[in-house]
């Protein structure tokens, strides 16, 4: 027989911080150059006029001016086009 007991499966050890997501800076709302508009993973959304995107798609404003949302269709390399929200300063 064995002298120890079973290991039993530990539960919780996924304890991870939020990860901060989302959109930043309202429609409507002044911005400055460089600050952050919208911190997502992967591009849900595209960044328009007086917008950057940054090397982990965060979209910053690359001017001052005032923050406005507009709905686009993208087109895929395969023809296939899907909706994505455009972030625009003006």
């Amino acid at each position: 027989m064995s002298h120890v007991k079973a290991g039993g499966s530990s539960k919780n050890v996924h304890n991870n911080a939020g990860r901060r997501l989302g959109v930043k800076r309202a429609g409507g709302q002044n911005v400055k150059k460089g600050e952050v508009l919208v911190r997502q993973t992967g591009s849900t959304k595209i960044a328009g006029q007086g917008t950057y995107l940054s090397r982990n798609y965060t979209i910053h404003a690359a001017q001052d001016g005032t923050v406005s949302f507009k709905k686009v269709r993208k087109t895929h390399f395969s023809g296939k086009t899907v909706p994505r929200t455009q972030v625009i300063v003006k």
